[in-house]
């Protein structure tokens, strides 16, 4: 039996990745396991969550998984994909997916382009049809600064593992991604030691890269290499 983990990002909740787990739930008999990250979810309460029990909540339902089921695939999307490498690298699960993945950087030219946007959006009076702003809007009364940091000490605590991940990966990244810039699908592919390893990147993806454009072509993307058969060497 096969349980597939997937993890959501900071400020978000199983929202961001449910066509992608749907699609994996239709198409398979595998248990599918999205948990809701300690503050987070549609409501969020972020006060005082801390990246520990971010860690923390993900790894428990590894775990009990792992009891479960003698085949897991781990995937993670943004600050959920640093979980779930850190996870792969600890637990030796079968399969990882990185989506969209916060491992480094932090794009402030498209960021930069995204905010332009929305102030061309607000003076023509269409800013509540700006995609961008109708998501972020209400994370932006909604963060405390102290989670943001929290955000921070979890990449930096999790980067250290990724030499560590030995599973086969697919990191997958939307070149027009407003937080994560499409460089940093090489930094992990450089850091990651895995001896199988795929890098696909998505032309007209932003960040929320199971919510986009390109989201049928990722769903296939995906099930098509956790189904792929290892190849004996």
């Amino acid at each position: 039996m096969i349980g597939c983990l997937i993890i959501h990002g900071y400020t978000g909740g199983p929202y961001e990745v449910d066509p992608l787990a749907t699609f994996l739930k239709e198409e398979t008999s595998w248990h599918i396991e999205v948990p809701t990250l300690p503050g987070h979810g549609r409501r969020l309460n972020l006060e005082d969550a801390s990246h520990e029990e971010w860690i923390t909540a993900a790894e428990n339902t590894l775990i009990q998984m792992k009891e479960k089921y003698n085949e897991i695939y781990l995937i993670g999307f943004s600050m959920g994909g640093m979980i779930a490498a850190y996870l792969a690298a600890v637990y030796k699960v079968d399969k990882l997916v990185l989506l969209a993945t916060a491992g480094k950087f932090l794009s402030f030219k498209q960021i930069g382009i995204e905010l332009g946007d929305m102030i061309a959006d607000g003076v023509r009076g269409n800013l509540n049809e700006n995609k961008i702003y109708i998501h972020y809007k209400h994370k932006l009364k909604t963060v405390p600064f102290k989670a943001n940091i929290e955000f921070l000490k979890l990449v930096r605590f999790t980067r250290k593992h990724l030499k560590d991940v030995e599973s086969p990966v697919l990191i997958a990244q939307g070149q027009q991604d407003g937080m994560v810039p499409y460089k940093t699908a090489y930094y992990l592919d450089k850091e990651i030691t895995s001896a199988s390893k795929e890098v696909v990147f998505f032309e007209r993806s932003k960040h929320l890269i199971c919510l986009g454009t390109d989201k049928d072509t990722l769903n296939t993307m995906v099930y098509e290499f956790l189904t792929k058969k290892k190849v004996a060497h």
